[in-house]
């Protein structure tokens, strides 16, 4: 059942991750929900580093899925566009990098709750809503004309993610990217590079505070979690990419807004508890 439990939260990680529903959001609420079930003798705190650590079968995928695009980063010492393409990315992650770093234990603390999660999915479908409903020009079109400047504008946004478990790190920074002016496949793939380092990071990060936990769960869960969060990540990728080049993200409002209510929902009926989940 241990194993199971794992696929079913590679699975949801797999999907949700670079999507903008926020894949913390549903991973926190899909473990509550399963744990007892399909994993009783695993902790909180067991449940909480192996979210962390299949984010890595995700992270993944986003090395396979643009790695002739990673492989241009040899050409920087000569190449002025990937120069500037990837002191964007980097620059993009900063804000989330020190909030991380300062708040990231507090707020997982503090804030890591089905209810937290619940309204951050409805404001963010509020959100995404409005900034869908602008009649706005795009003036970017590649990520290779992406600035520092306006990397650093789609870093602070994408903070929202951190400071409000469930808003969704890849709603915070496409919806950025759109505010930027980004077009939204130029907006996507650079939610996704910044993914790639943030994600990557916070993954490491979990791996070396966690190792004791990670031990419990077992080499067997950890590569059942990580091996389905890849394929099912990649799969997400390319759909989402040819999602946004025909339409936009309102049908992900919805959703949020939908599935905010049903937890909500849970919560009040006592089918969900509303304690502390980190």
């Amino acid at each position: 059942m241990d194993a199971l439990y794992s696929i079913i939260l590679g699975i949801v990680e797999g999907i949700t991750e670079f999507l903008p529903i926020s894949s913390t959001g549903h991973l926190i609420v899909a473990g509550e929900l399963l744990r007892g079930s399909l994993a009783p003798n695993w902790t909180k705190e067991m449940s909480s580093a192996f979210e962390v650590i299949i984010q890595g079968g995700a992270i993944l995928s986003v090395l396979v899925y643009y790695w002739k695009d990673f492989l241009k980063v040899r050409d920087i010492p000569t190449d002025a566009t990937q120069r500037q393409l990837w002191t964007s990315v980097i620059i993009g992650c900063i804000p989330a990098v020190v909030l991380g770093v300062l708040f990231g234990s507090t707020i997982k603390r503090l804030l890591f709750t089905p209810s937290v999660v619940a309204w951050a999915l409805i404001v963010g479908g509020i959100l995404i809503w409005l900034v869908e409903s602008r009649r706005v020009t795009p003036r970017v079109h590649r990520v290779e004309e992406i600035t520092p400047i306006k990397a650093l504008g789609i870093g602070a946004v994408q903070c929202l993610a951190l400071l409000w478990p469930g808003f969704s790190r890849s709603a915070s920074s496409i919806l950025g990217g759109m505010m930027m002016g980004l077009d939204r496949p130029t907006a996507t793939q650079f939610s996704f590079y910044l993914g790639f380092l943030t994600l990557g990071g916070a993954a490491l990060l979990d791996l070396v505070k966690s190792r004791e936990v990670l031990a419990q769960i077992g080499v067997l869960n950890m590569a059942l979690g990580i091996g389905v969060s890849f394929i099912v990540a990649y799969l997400s990728i390319g759909w989402l990419l040819r999602f946004v080049s025909t339409n936009d993200f309102k049908p992900f409002a919805v959703y949020r807004v939908v599935v905010g209510v049903i937890i909500l929902a849970l919560i009040a009926t006592g089918v969900l508890s509303n304690a502390s989940l980190a």
